[in-house]
């Protein structure tokens, strides 16, 4: 579904470009679900706008359902493909639309029919009745909010789907709801996901492989299974793994009374 080929991302114009991702490559057969994982700056979030066309200063090989694509605009095919969901979701929505234009103009530009029925059950399929048609963003949850960008991207019956931390802007209490949503949904339409996240326990729990990348580059890619069980190749991803499980509340030395 998704090939990434010695893919390099740059911002800027020497002497002061920024090589934000290097030397990158990695495969996502239909439907897998694939993570990106390492720290902030580590080119996780650069990957995934380099493949929706958000950036076009980059060079190598982006093939998506075996089909090159090229510099920074993308058409309608592609569109119906690739669909993306972001990490905020009141940024991602405009304030002023209501959840029905929301989904309405995103079906419109599909070509699609049956506008109001497909409004019906994209609501229902992500967990909102048709109390929500009619909603603003500022009179939804957060959570609620993410669901209504869930159904957005789903609208275009596409079969990738790019998720850049799509819980990380979430309570924990809302988290897993979102998280067992999607799981479901995959399952369900048969998607394949491109997913990024900080949190290596969700990357753990949604993902079959994952890839670890540090300042730009791909460190490793391991399995799910290798995640969890804390094996990993490099020193680097040792390290990020260590780093994640460390803290034992038993290790935390326990100040002394205070007498008077």
């Amino acid at each position: 579904m998704l090939d990434i080929d010695n893919l390099d991302v740059w911002f800027g114009d020497p002497p002061a470009r920024v090589d934000a991702v290097q030397s990158a490559s990695f495969s996502v057969p239909r439907g897998e679900s694939f993570g990106l994982v390492g720290e902030s700056g580590s080119g996780k979030s650069t990957i995934l706008r380099a493949v929706t066309g958000l950036i076009g200063s980059w060079s190598g090989g982006i093939r998506v359902a075996g089909e090159a694509v090229h510099g920074k605009g993308r058409s309608r095919a592609f569109h119906k493909t690739v669909q993306m969901v972001f990490q905020d979701p009141y940024a991602s929505l405009h304030p002023r639309h209501s959840v029905d234009r929301v989904l309405s103009e995103t079906l419109h530009l599909q070509g699609m029919t049956e506008i109001d029925a497909r409004i019906t059950r994209l609501l229902d399929s992500v967990g909102l009745g048709r109390g929500f048609r009619f909603r603003y963003p500022h009179q939804l949850s957060g959570g609620q909010r993410q669901r209504v960008a869930i159904a957005r991207a789903l609208a275009a019956e596409p079969q990738l789907l790019l998720l850049d931390e799509p819980t990380s802007a979430l309570d924990v209490s809302v988290q897993a709801e979102i998280l067992n949503l999607l799981s479901d949904l995959r399952h369900e339409r048969g998607l394949t996901y491109l997913m990024v996240s900080h949190d290596l326990a969700v990357v753990a729990h949604m993902c079959e492989r994952l890839a670890v990348m540090r300042a730009g580059r791909i460190a490793e890619i391991m399995s799910a299974e290798d995640l969890r069980a804390g094996r990993a190749s490099s020193d680097y991803a040792r390290g990020l793994l260590a780093a994640s499980t460390s803290y034992r509340r038993d290790a935390v030395p326990v100040p002394a009374p205070v007498t008077a």
